[in-house]
């Protein structure tokens, strides 16, 4: 299956049944996209767009993301200037720089953890579009690919949008923040048709607006980090803010008994091996709690925690251990747990 958006960072979020009794008719729209599905429950009201038109517009929406941002894709925007050699400013789209410009706010925010051009990393590793890898690289080739990952060395502009490399090799992978910002965008372009009230979920990451159809908050769960089908683990209320997990238990190869998972550490060039297995993120837009999911998985347990205190971020840490799953929130976290 194409994964453009899977590879740096595994959205694992469900939506949760037992909705309680709509209080205005309710619709639903679905498609696929980036290798996953997407989907749209909306309140609806008199005059409002029919459900059609408004799919037609979020597939729209979701295609311009992808043709600027995968790197699944050797004609996307951000392919085309991975492989220019130029160290000029290279015109990209606004919606390309403002992703940029969040994944280095977050770099910068989590001294290192979160890096955009670890995408010769990614690539090593067998987690992007070059065939997976049955075993791990060797320590010269981390070294090597290590060389190539410099968040120092890639400039952004807004005004005109721009990138600009100081080395020639660099290259971007915005899989940890591009499904966010997807997310945002379908938000975007339900606003402007007018609705108020709706949830949209792309490959689990999630954003509401208003209340959901019981008059409450949308009832959405984080999925239990575990192996085999998904299973909800801890169950929100959801209202006016977006919501994305990493977690590193879905995506990995196993060699000689080891495990190697997708989440890698740009400042070591390896993946993850502490015991944080997931990382969810409460935030009002999806693009910001995408990445910072990320970046605190990286960091780990204790710098991670202390991170996301610092920085004010709601966050809900699960960790496995012998006895099972731990479980640590925030209180602004807390606050949205459903009974």
């Amino acid at each position: 299956m194409r994964r453009p958006f899977h590879a740096s960072a595994l959205a694992t979020l469900l939506l949760v049944g037992g909705i309680a009794a709509a209080d205005a008719p309710m619709a639903e729209i679905s498609g696929e996209a980036f290798g996953t599905g997407w989907r749209v429950r909306l309140v609806t009201a008199p005059g409002d767009p029919a459900p059609a038109a408004l799919a037609s517009r979020i597939e729209t929406a979701l295609r311009d993301v992808d043709a600027r941002m995968s790197t699944w894709r050797e004609d996307s925007e951000l392919s085309r200037f991975n492989a220019d050699r130029s160290t000029d400013w290279w015109s990209v789209s606004d919606a390309t720089a403002r992703v940029v410009e969040e994944a280095l706010r977050v770099h910068r925010r989590s001294a290192g953890a979160f890096d955009p051009t670890v995408g010769p990393l990614v690539a090593l590793w067998g987690f992007g579009p070059a065939p997976r890898r049955l075993a791990p690289p060797s320590a010269a080739a981390v070294r090597e690919a290590l060389e190539r990952v410099d968040a120092a060395a890639l400039s952004v502009r807004r005004d005109p949008p721009a990138l600009r490399k100081a080395r020639p090799a660099l290259s971007l992978d915005l899989s940890a923040a591009a499904k966010g910002f997807a997310v945002d965008e379908v938000v975007r372009v339900l606003r402007s048709a007018g609705a108020e009230r709706f949830l949209v979920e792309i490959g689990g990451e999630l954003r509401a607006r208003g209340e959901g159809p019981g008059g409450g908050p949308w009832p959405v769960a984080v999925e239990a980090p575990r192996p085999g089908p998904p299973r909800a683990g801890w169950p929100l209320g959801l209202r006016d803010a977006a919501l994305a997990t990493s977690g590193d238990y879905r995506d990995a190869f196993v060699w000689r008994g080891r495990r190697y998972s997708h989440i890698l550490d740009p400042r070591t060039g390896r993946p993850v091996e502490h015991d944080l297995v997931s990382v969810s993120v409460l935030a009002a837009e999806a693009l910001h709690a995408d990445a910072w999911a990320t970046a605190l998985l990286v960091l780990g347990p204790e710098d991670g925690w202390r991170v996301a205190e610092r920085e004010g971020l709601a966050v809900l840490f699960v960790r496995e251990g012998a006895a099972g799953f731990a479980v640590q929130a925030s209180p602004a976290f807390d606050r949205h747990r459903l009974p």
